[in-house]
């Protein structure tokens, strides 16, 4: 192997421990140094675990199994760590420190970078991923989209060699994703930097890569080429297999006819928030001005704005999982028809929310209570009553819908984030709740699974269920949305709602 060899793959596969089948395997791949990949595949191909394998992050001692080899820079990737960096899907799993600032510097003191160049370095990584706070803000008080950023932050800092970005604009807003490409561009600028990024808003790095390489579900590379090349004349085999193109689906789904002929407020009232805000214990402000909203039957709204605008506070808030800090959060009476109605949803018991409001996390793994994915689906719809083979029969049928049924007995922390997510979105359904409300659905979804959300969650508004969603995701808010309400970042006057 040359010194110009940044990376090489022979037969490398890795399977999770307890999984059966492999989350990747026979992958033959060579990768230059200074080149820029676009790694691409369906949900589920093994594009994070390539990702840790080649940070050095899979340790087979722990349970897993390897087998082939997988080199960076003609050594083993552990051995290489000290210039590789990695962002995780999950920018949680990367932020170790209490401050925003110690969290960047935390890495490069690790690393063993003099005292006197740590602190420059962690502001001018702060700037370049658009950083609105100080050094010292807490962790503890960031928005996901926030977080995501801070990590980003954390690895641009190291200066690797071998730089690994798994989603790096997953959870940021649309400004946020285009000065992340921007400084991305800055970063690379020098043929000294190889990169290698997952990412499905392909259009946002496509004048930067220089290389697309699409993974096949359940084997190795599918397709290996030029951007260009691959996104004009082979578009359609891409599509096929569930890989994002540069341009959107075209596609709008409309609610049913009897809805489309009702105007807002006509439809019924099944969530109401009354001026209802939120303040973290601790924070300098409101992390939700005082907003007024509405979920209604057979309608969906979307929550839209900038990172730590409040957007997630908002749909725990709306699925009574959160203590207003002022204002009120109440079911309508179309939700529940009895005194219960003008209680504030966040004095409900588990068993009476469960029935009647579903609730997808930002993390789904904070969701998780049980061993395998087919539990998960059926717990809901046991605890709400059902009986045990109707609940397994229901959660067969969702499995089905969500490509799932090849994981039944999978746990659901060896999932790979898309299919997290999924896992997700169908526990929120199990039991039938009339109101469901989701917290960027969209996350880690590969075309196809993103249509099929799409229609999943038409159909239900059909069935004159209420939905809310927050995202960041444009073209799923175009597709999906009757209504969006937007958010504003650090103001004490809330979004406005707007008709769609």
């Amino acid at each position: 192997m040359t010194p110009d060899i940044a990376i090489e793959a022979r037969g490398w596969g890795w399977r999770h421990a307890g999984r059966r089948a492999w989350a990747i395997r026979g992958l033959d791949l060579r990768v230059e140094r200074g080149e820029r990949v676009l790694l691409l595949g369906p949900s589920g191909a093994g594009k994070s675990t390539l990702l840790l394998g080649l940070a050095g992050l899979l340790d087979p001692s722990g349970g897993g199994e390897s087998e082939g080899r997988l080199l960076v820079r003609s050594i083993q990737p552990r051995a290489a760590r000290d210039e590789t960096g990695i962002l995780f899907q999950d920018p949680e799993a990367q932020l170790v420190m209490a401050r925003a600032g110690d969290d960047v510097a935390f890495g490069l003191e690790n690393r063993c970078v003099s005292a006197d160049r740590i602190w420059p370095r962690v502001d001018a990584a702060l700037q370049n991923v658009g950083w609105r706070y100080g050094s010292d803000r807490s962790t503890a008080a960031l928005s996901g989209g926030e977080k995501q950023r801070l990590a980003l932050a954390g690895t641009l800092a190291l200066r690797p060699r071998l730089l690994l970005l798994d989603e790096p604009t997953a959870n940021l807003d649309p400004a946020g994703a285009a000065a992340f490409g921007d400084t991305l561009r800055q970063v690379v600028s020098g043929a000294a930097t190889t990169l290698v990024v997952v990412e499905h808003r392909v259009s946002l790095l496509l004048d930067l890569v220089t290389r697309v390489v699409v993974l096949e579900a359940g084997g190795g590379v599918a397709l290996d080429g030029d951007p260009h090349d691959l996104f004009g004349a082979r578009a359609e085999e891409l599509a096929a297999r569930g890989v994002w193109l540069p341009r959107p689906p075209v596609i709008r789904t409309h609610p049913a006819a009897e809805a489309q002929a009702q105007g807002p407020g006509q439809r019924p009232a099944l969530v109401i928030a009354e001026r209802a805000g939120f303040t973290y214990p601790g924070s300098e402000g409101a992390a939700l001005a005082p907003t007024d909203v509405t979920l209604e039957g057979g309608h969906v709204l979307a929550i839209v704005g900038a990172n730590g605008s409040g957007k997630s506070t908002l749909v725990m808030l709306l699925a009574g999982l959160l203590r207003p800090s002022f204002g009120r959060v109440i079911g309508g009476r179309a939700l529940t028809p009895n005194a219960r109605a003008s209680a504030p949803l966040w004095r409900w018991r588990a068993s009476e929310l469960v029935r009647r409001i579903g609730t997808v996390f930002q993390d789904p793994e904070h969701q998780f209570v049980t061993a395998t994915v087919r539990d998960e689906l059926r717990l809901g719809p046991i605890r709400s009553g059902l009986d045990p083979s109707r609940a397994g029969a229901r959660a067969d049928g969702l499995m089905a819908r969500l490509r799932l049924s090849h994981l039944a007995g999978a746990n659901p922390f060896t999932l790979s984030g898309g299919e997290q997510r999924r896992l997700s979105v169908g526990t929120a359904l199990a039991a039938a709740p009339p109101v469901l409300l989701l917290d960027e659905p969209t996350f880690g979804q590969d075309r196809t699974t993103w249509l099929e959300l799409v229609a999943l969650l038409s159909d239900l508004r059909a069935e004159g269920r209420a939905i809310g969603f927050a995202s960041h995701d444009a073209d799923f808010v175009a597709a999906l949305a009757d209504r969006s309400l937007a958010l504003d970042a650090g103001s004490a006057e809330p979004g406005s709602l707007a008709a769609r």
